[in-house]
This record gives structure tokens, C-alpha cells and sequence, in this order.
């Protein structure tokens, strides 16, 4: 079982870069394929980047494409986002997500979460 610890979120203005990063204990972090998911004020949670296990596939929201960047250091078992051009629209919860098979969009798919770190865009 793989735990989950998010990092990096803060408080930025409109145009700015953030780089969130979620460390991996407890597997063989190779193995899963990892996302990102974000949570904004009175909305559901949803799907904003996944990687694959060896970090080959990556795919993207659309709102973000162009904008933001997935990946991954499996030696140093950390997943990252590189979120450049913020929008206010960005402001969320982001999660990481671990799945020990396959790389998917669909949240209920994934069993493991981390806590979650906050992300505020100022405009």
C-alpha cells in the first residue's frame, strides 16, 4: 500500500508558476501510475494530469494543456506539476493519486490519496 503526501501549494497571483510535488512511501512507486486531481470550493473533484508507471504517457485536462506538466522521479519516488500561467479558475485542493495498473482519468478508479495541499490564484 502506497501513502501519499502532497507539498508545494500557496497563495500566487494570476501568471505565476507553482510546483507541486507528492512523495510516495510505502511501494514500489515505479509501479503505479500517478495523477493529479484538484478540488475547487463547492465542486467535485476532477481530473487535471496522469502519468504512466515509467513516466512513457501522459494526458491532460484540456484547461490545462499547454500550461501545466506532469512528472516524475521514480528513484526519488516523487511525482510532480509544474503549473505555469496560473489563472484565478486554478484556485483548488490538488491531489495526488496512485493506481497500481494502469494510467486512468476516472477518479473512482483510484484507491490511493493523499491530504491534498491548497492552491490559491489571486487575480
Amino acid at each position: 500500500q502506497v501513502h501519499l503526501v502532497e507539498s508545494g501549494g500557496g497563495l500566487v497571483q494570476a501568471g505565476d508558476s507553482l510546483r507541486l510535488s507528492c512523495a510516495a512511501s510505502g511501494g514500489t512507486f515505479s509501479r503505479y501510475a500517478m495523477a493529479w486531481f484538484r478540488q475547487a470550493p463547492g465542486k467535485e473533484r476532477e481530473f487535471v494530469a496522469v502519468i504512466s508507471g515509467y513516466g512513457g504517457g501522459t494526458s491532460y485536462t484540456d484547461s490545462v494543456k499547454g500550461r501545466f506538466t506532469i512528472s516524475r522521479d521514480n528513484p526519488k519516488n516523487t511525482l510532480y506539476l509544474q503549473m505555469n500561467s496560473l489563472k484565478p479558475e486554478d484556485t483548488a485542493v490538488y491531489f495526488c493519486a496512485a493506481h497500481p495498473n494502469f494510467a486512468t482519468l476516472l477518479r473512482a478508479q483510484y484507491d490511493y490519496w493523499g491530504q491534498g495541499t491548497q492552491v490559491i490564484v489571486s487575480s
